[in-house]
């Protein structure tokens, strides 16, 4: 599974539509930011307790905010001192003659209390169910999303390593042939100094001795043994990733081990490759959840 993913969904609850936005990428551990409407704060320590249960690890972003139709956010007219505002301006404006072409509702509109403020919002647990499963529903849609970026992920990976275990499979044609051109070069060196004079039997003894020590016997065998692990690895339940990193750690030991000992250049060549396809893998891994 892969650590990138994103979820949205929205809620309709009494006039409102609450939207819930979740979005997340690679991290060593999760990271989790929120960004969450005054109304939901109180849930604030829920909800990323759920988050971290379900998403494990990554830079986790989650927000959460309130669009609200005009009939549910226009504020209430008090109709009855708007009344009492209107007989007490009328009383007045004729006791003191005043002309009656005034524009009273404009007047009216501007004393005191005539629109009425919007009341502080209580959260209940009708509408707080309501968001929770839009929460769930977020997730759920990252989830899916983690999946599907988790299986091309797999696939890249088992590209690479058929990649790694093909080049190896290659190395070897090369191995004879490179033991052979270590002797001939040595014994051709020794031929350019004649007033040296060197025991045969010795000389065959010391090129045993310095080929065993470029052999790469072991490491090929480690190496295959780091490529089913990864595989194996990579096949188990997701969490997996950091695993994968550190598999991939080793394999580049072997691979650099290999590129060390090996004196010729077809097979230098070969270990070039094998880094390039481990150093994709080790890009990809770090999106691995």
């Amino acid at each position: 599974m892969s650590m990138t993913g994103y979820g949205k969904t929205s809620v309709a609850y009494n006039g409102k539509k609450i939207n819930i936005e979740i979005k997340s990428l690679n991290s060593k551990q999760l990271d989790l930011t929120t960004r969450i409407a005054p109304l939901y704060r109180e849930k604030e320590m829920e909800v990323r307790q759920r988050i971290g249960e379900r998403l494990v690890r990554g830079k986790v972003e989650l927000a959460l905010w309130i669009e609200k139709d005009e009939l549910a956010a226009a504020g209430t007219v008090n109709t009855s001192l708007l009344e009492n505002y209107y007989q007490q301006l009328q009383g007045f404006a004729q006791g003191h003659g005043l002309a009656s072409g005034t524009d009273w509702m404009q007047v009216l509109m501007r004393m005191p209390d005539v629109l009425s403020k919007t009341e502080q919002e209580v959260l209940d647990e009708a509408e707080w169910t309501a968001v929770s499963n839009g929460i769930d529903e977020a997730i759920e849609h990252l989830i899916t999303f983690r999946t599907q970026e988790g299986a091309a992920l797999e696939k890249k990976f088992a590209e690479k390593i058929d990649n790694i275990e093909r080049l190896m499979g290659d190395i070897e044609k090369y191995e004879k042939l490179r033991v052979e051109k270590i002797r001939s070069r040595i014994v051709d060196g020794l031929k350019q100094i004649p007033e040296v004079e060197y025991d045969k039997n010795r000389l065959e003894q010391e090129l045993i001795y310095y080929i065993e020590k470029l052999d790469i016997s072991e490491e090929k065998q480690r190496l295959t043994n780091h490529l089913a692990y990864f595989r194996q690895t990579a096949a188990d339940q997701p969490g997996q990733g950091k695993k994968l990193g550190f598999i991939a750690q080793e394999m580049g030991r072997e691979i650099n081990t290999t590129g060390s000992k090996s004196n010729l250049a077809e097979m230098q060549n070969i270990v070039v490759m094998m880094k390039d396809e481990l150093e994709q893998i080790k890009e990809q891994v770090l999106n691995a959840l």
